[in-house]
């Protein structure tokens, strides 16, 4: 609406991406914080609580806690986006289709274990990785119709590395099914995967404005592509609506994202990290879920090939629970990793 109002009525101002980059945040930050109250009460009465895991440390306690809450605010992020963005833009599209396909699957998976009452229901793990497969897939196809370049980028190196060609499907649809399971894995604790990916995002969009820029692209030695810049206002409203639902996801949690809420973070993650040809420096950008699934990897690997486990419970998150830390002290800290490692990761941007 207000890109059509500005070439409608040549209204200057709303012609800028980052004026409607932060009409969308607010716009998808408001609508999420309205929504929730309303949502939660109907989730209770429902009895739509999450189903926790036996195998979980201490969390009894969050038995009656809502979840699904993805879909609240994947919602307002829609609408934020449908309002502030260009629609004539493929990339501005193509980001919808990550939104709402990841968060179908979400959506699918978390449904069948609510009204089921058992954490294990839901998609199978095979049914759901094939859905995943087939939405990033359907995404790739778009880029490469878009014409999208499929040259990859590294930290410290102002030129590409190769051409991938058609080797790009692959790579990225690891980009995809990679990022995607990792922030779902890391969704374990009250907030600790919505900080991090409202800080994930923000680079992600820092680096997505400087590539759509020409005269800033040039100065910072990164790629320049046309109509990317637009893919900025997707990441601040996406940021936006993060934060309205850690209005009500600090802990103790009043409602929880689900899958619906996870999957898709993950996926639009692993969009904009392509979009801004930064797949590679997503291993910074993304620090703290690259943590996450590393620890259930060396848990499963050390388990089946020693017979011994490295961690007392994976995810990571879990195992400093069982070492008796407060739940907060977790959350805050693996806040302040990504921080951190999200600096160093704009930091590399100026040494190319």
């Amino acid at each position: 609406m207000f890109y059509e109002l500005s070439q409608l009525f040549d209204i200057h101002l709303f012609s800028y991406i980052t004026v409607r980059a932060g009409i969308g945040f607010f716009i998808s930050l408001i609508l999420t914080i309205l929504l929730y109250p309303k949502y939660i009460a109907w989730a209770i009465a429902k009895n739509a609580n999450q189903p926790i895991s036996k195998y979980i440390p201490a969390h009894n306690d969050k038995a009656k806690t809502p979840t699904m809450g993805g879909a609240i605010f994947l919602s307002s992020i829609v609408v934020a986006i449908l309002l502030t963005a260009n629609l004539g833009n493929i990339y501005i599209i193509t980001g919808l289709v990550t939104i709402i396909g990841f968060g179908l699957i979400g959506f699918k998976d978390d449904l069948g274990k609510v009204l089921a009452g058992d954490n294990l229901e839901g998609l199978t793990p095979r049914g759901k990785f094939t859905l995943q497969i087939v939405v990033s897939l359907l995404v790739i196809s778009m880029l490469f119709y878009a014409g999208f370049p499929t040259e990859i980028y590294i930290p410290f190196i102002k030129t590409p590395l190769f051409d991938m060609g058609y080797f790009a499907i692959p790579f990225w649809l690891l980009i995809f099914l990679g990022t995607s399971n990792a922030v779902n894995l890391t969704d374990g604790l009250d907030g600790l995967a919505t900080v991090p990916s409202v800080i994930a995002l923000s680079t992600l969009g820092l680096i997505i404005y400087i590539t759509g820029h020409a005269i800033i692209s040039s100065y910072l030695l990164m790629p320049n592509i046309k109509g990317v810049g637009e893919v900025t206002i997707l990441a601040s409203s996406f940021a936006g609506g993060l934060l309205g639902f850690l209005w009500y996801n600090s802990h103790p949690a009043e409602i929880f994202m689900g899958d619906t809420g996870s999957l898709s973070i993950g996926g639009i993650l692993a969009y904009l990290a392509i979009l801004g040809k930064s797949e590679v420096l997503m291993i910074l950008i993304g620090l703290i879920f690259v943590i996450e699934t590393m620890s259930v990897i060396l848990q499963v690997a050390s388990f089946k090939l020693r017979g011994e486990r490295i961690f007392l419970m994976a995810p990571i998150h879990h195992h400093f629970e069982l070492k008796k830390w407060a739940e907060n002290k977790i959350i805050v800290r693996f806040w302040l990793i990504s921080l951190i490692a999200n600096i160093l990761a704009l930091i590399t941007l100026k040494f190319r």
